[in-house]
């Protein structure tokens, strides 16, 4: 099963790179919606992608993310301390994460890129930067 895993990984991969990417490599929500309602349709897992069953997956992957910080202390930007592995490990947890809440988003009908830029105009507003006197 592993091999097959790493096969179907390996195919994936070959796929995606010969697909054109923005220059500095940023992939849009809208980009990764289109990929995991693809994905699901694919495998007929739309029927299981109710609004509760996929946040009870991602707080599920959320604690995946929150074992990988447990009992290390306080960690330094950058993980200068962790090495690679745990740097991958890392990106694939936190992966998780945002794969599910662009899937839950979009199960809701929530445009997940222009509410979050609401609520960044909003916290803004609510927590005004101090004034700089002087300049």
């Amino acid at each position: 099963m592993e091999g097959e895993i790493e096969k179907k990984a390996a195919a994936m991969a070959e796929e995606e790179a010969g697909k054109k990417v923005a220059a500095d490599g940023d992939v849009s929500l809208k980009e990764l919606s289109k990929k995991l309602n693809d994905f699901a349709k694919e495998r007929d897992w739309e029927q299981y992608h109710s609004p509760r069953n996929l946040l009870l997956a991602m707080i599920a992957e959320v604690g995946e993310l929150s074992e990988l910080f447990m009992w290390k202390g306080e960690v330094r930007k950058g993980l200068a301390d962790w090495d690679e592995a745990e740097k991958e490990h890392l990106g694939e947890e936190l992966s998780d994460v945002l794969l599910y809440l662009i899937r839950l988003s979009d199960i809701c009908g929530v445009d997940l890129g222009d509410a979050a830029t609401r609520k960044i105009v909003k916290n803004a507003v609510k927590y005004p930067a101090p004034s700089k006197e002087g300049a």
